[in-house]
């Protein structure tokens, strides 16, 4: 609620600050006239006044240009009739110029705002897809207290190939984290096949195995579509890992295939829940055994679960340097996942050097206890 007031705060604030703007074109073209009529007839500085009209379309609408475009071609003309103008030619060529000049401005800003309409849509549909593919998870769910988090490398983006989600079971709680390793279309299109499979399949696969095999098969599917239609299958894949978490036991469950090992923070310490059989990602049947192989760890209540994707340890620094999860955990000692979460989202945007390499998506998952 906080960040809605403020937003609803800045608005007026920013709906005062780009009137005025206007003011500058109209500034420039007043010391543009003062100018010409100060220097007399032999200097006309009329071709100057352009800059009114195309500065103004760097930040307005069409209507804002024509007028400022309106209010230029009338000062040149005020100065035309300063210097007695009688028809000479030169003064009627430069107010012709000025208008076709300014004309051309117009259309264009007409053309631009329209382009901008157009990618307010895009996003807005790109922001929509996203809340069906990801829906937000819940702060609770059962005895877990969950917070989230995901970013896209693209800023234009609002959608990329990391997924995550969360499903009520049988006294217990389903989680999922992946990454498709692809760019593009494809793998918004293998990301979205696979959060689908797990929404549909989740609540009917009772072991963990089974759950494995059907995303295997759906990603498989998928990327044997792909293939077949000219998409390189090489680097398509997805890497996943899904936990399941009993409300009753102190423990984890997780099938890894190929993705990062979440991190389990406990009693100040970090450690990683690496697999003890190493898998295949999803989307390589073939490769993959028919019998996925379940981990379980202890995860008691007051520990903390930590699941990401690689886009947050392959992040660089100026110098190169990948982002240093497992140090910076240590060193907060945080065990809210909400300021967990929020903490690490400012840290990575600060260690980037430019942008981020890669999509982020995390998952902080404590036990409560009682």
């Amino acid at each position: 609620m906080r960040r809605i007031r403020r937003l609803r705060t800045a608005g007026p604030r920013a709906w005062w600050r780009g009137r005025a703007l206007i003011l500058l074109p109209l500034v420039l073209i007043g010391l543009i006239v003062v100018a010409d009529i100060a220097t007399g007839p032999r200097i006309h500085l009329g071709p100057l006044l352009i800059v009114g009209p195309a500065l103004t379309a760097s930040f307005a609408g069409p209507v804002e240009v024509a007028l400022i475009g309106m209010a230029a071609i009338g000062a040149d003309v005020l100065v035309a009739a300063h210097d007695r103008w009688r028809g000479l030619p030169e003064y009627e060529s430069h107010v012709i110029s000025l208008f076709l000049v300014s004309a051309l401005i117009v259309f264009f800003s007409a053309v631009r705002r329209r382009h901008q309409r157009q990618l307010a849509i895009v996003r807005s549909v790109a922001e929509t897809a996203q809340r069906a593919l990801m829906r937000p998870l819940p702060e609770r769910i059962g005895p877990l207290r969950i917070a989230s988090l995901y970013l896209t490398a693209q800023e234009e983006a609002r959608i990329g190939g990391d997924l995550y989600g969360a499903a009520r079971i049988t006294r217990g709680t389903r989680l999922i984290i992946g990454d498709v390793r692809g760019k593009g279309l494809a793998a918004v299109d293998s990301a979205a096949l696979v959060m689908g499979a797990f929404c549909a399949a989740a609540h009917r696969r009772s072991a963990l195995h089974e759950l494995l095999a059907f995303l295997d098969g759906a990603a498989t599917v998928e990327l044997t579509t792909l293939e077949e239609g000219g998409g390189d299958l090489g680097e398509n894949f997805v890497t996943a890992a899904v936990l399941d978490i009993p409300d009753e036991e102190p423990q984890v469950h997780i099938v890894n295939r190929g993705h990062p090992p979440p991190l389990l923070l406990t009693r100040g310490r970090v450690r990683e829940l690496r697999a003890t059989r190493t898998a295949p990602p999803l989307g390589l049947g073939e490769l993959a055994e028919s019998d996925s192989h379940v981990d379980s760890f202890p995860f008691r209540p007051g520990d903390l679960l930590l699941l990401y994707t690689d886009g947050v340890i392959e992040t660089r620094d100026a110098d190169h340097v990948f982002y240093p999860l497992r140090d910076r955990l240590l060193a907060w000692e945080e065990d809210d996942p909400a300021r967990l979460v929020e903490r690490l989202h400012a840290d990575l945007c600060a260690y980037a050097a430019e942008r981020l390499e890669d999509d982020v998506a995390v998952i902080a998952v404590k036990r409560v206890p009682g």
